[in-house]
Parts: structure tokens; C-alpha cells; sequence
């Protein structure tokens, strides 16, 4: 069976930069402590992901359409499908006063957080710094070697992955076509999330939004 938008899938990968010829993303601990970079306190589990929805990277959504699963796959994406290319103008100069406030020695290559922007300094010249804002990755290539452990099909594990991107640790009671989901959801992102629900899930015919119980 192919891969189309709006199939619900499990999968397992590792993300390696083609420029620096590093691993980025693993998901499991097995590729973790292949690769000497297994981290105790890190979480190794599958992906669950809708085809079509944002939740991969353009290429590598693209690229699963089509496919198989409990098949493996290697693909390399450029850029312009990945995390994009360097944009000049999220390259920032930042004054030197900025850094002394936060009592910070600026250097190239440091990572910083300005107004709740992440970004690396680039060159430091008097009171001149350049800060790049742009994501790490962008303007790089990249390698996903991605395994499709399975495809969804139960409504609850879908309801599940889908609301994972939009609340943490929500509770869902899924009665026949009636579901209702406790949690805190903005009103505002209700109606959005009942009309996605309905269409990528249709046997959820009716969607009820009840906040948690304050204790």
C-alpha cells in the first residue's frame, strides 16, 4: 500500500548534515549508541507524523509520498527543502553594550539569545557583532535514512498523534463519532483544530472542548 497525504505513519530516522557530515536527529537509542552519541537523559522513541501537515520537513514529506511501509529508505535534500537557504537579512549587527549588560564576552561561534531569538555570533569587530538568526541548519544539505515502521489506522492513536502538535499531554475520551478532549486549548485554535480533526479522522463525527479540572 502507497503513501498518500493525510495517512498517518510511524516512523524512525537519522538526520545527518552533509556539509559537516554530522548526526542531528536520531530516534533510537540502538543508532544513538551506534554512533557514540547516546545521551541518558534523552527520550529515543518513533516519530508519529500526518503526511501533509507540516510535522517533516518539506522534502522529506514530499518524499514519503508514494512509499511503503516497513520499508527503508535514504534520501539527501537540498536547502530550498529542508531548513532552507541563509537569508541575509536575519544576519544582525548587535551592539557591544548588549553583551557587556549580560556581562557575556562575545566570540564567533557562540550561541546567544537575544529578545528570544536564538542565533551565533559570527564576527566580532570593535563594537560591531554579527549575529546570524538564521537556523542552524539552513543553507545546508541533508540525509535521512528513514525507516516507515507502520501505518495508523486506529482512530484514537490518530486523535493522539494529531493533537501531540498543538497541546501536551492531552486527555481524550473517544466514545463511537463523540470525542472530547480535556485539555487547555486556546477557544481560538478550537474551530481550526475540530475541521482538522474531522477531515484528516472522519469516523470523529462531533468534537467536544472541555478545559482540565483545577486542583
Amino acid at each position: 500500500m502507497s503513501l498518500k497525504t493525510g495517512d498517518f505513519i510511524e516512523v524512525d530516522y537519522v538526520a545527518t548534515d552533509k556539509e559537516t557530515n554530522t548526526i542531528f536527529d536520531l530516534t533510537t537509542e540502538a543508532e544513538a549508541r551506534k554512533h557514540n552519541l547516546y545521551n541518558e537523559k534523552a527520550q529515543y522513541h518513533p516519530v508519529k507524523i500526518c503526511l501533509g501537515e507540516g510535522h517533516l520537513i518539506p522534502g522529506l514529506d514530499s518524499f514519503l509520498l508514494g512509499k511503503e511501509p516497513k520499508k527503508e529508505y535514504v534520501i539527501e535534500i537540498l536547502p530550498e527543502q529542508g531548513f532552507g537557504k541563509k537569508d541575509p537579512k536575519l544576519m544582525k549587527i548587535v551592539p557591544a553594550k548588549i553583551f557587556k549588560k549580560e556581562n557575556i564576552r562575545p566570540f564567533p561561534g557562540l550561541h546567544v539569545n537575544i529578545d528570544n531569538f536564538r542565533g551565533v555570533i559570527r564576527t566580532v569587530s570593535g563594537g560591531r557583532i554579527i549575529v546570524d538568526f538564521n537556523h542552524p541548519l539552513s543553507g545546508h544539505t541533508l540525509q535521512y535514512k528513514i525507516k516507515i515502521n507502520k501505518l495508523i489506522n486506529e482512530p484514537r492513536e490518530k486523535i493522539e498523534t494529531l493533537l501531540s502538535f498543538f497541546t501536551k499531554d492531552p486527555k481524550i475520551e473517544l466514545q463511537e463519532d463523540k470525542l472530547q478532549i480535556n485539555s487547555k486549548i486556546p477557544k481560538q485554535m478550537q474551530e481550526q483544530l475540530e475541521e482538522k480533526i474531522k477531515t484528516l479522522i472522519p469516523e470523529v463525527k462531533e468534537v467536544i472542548f472541555k478545559a482540565p479540572d483545577k486542583k
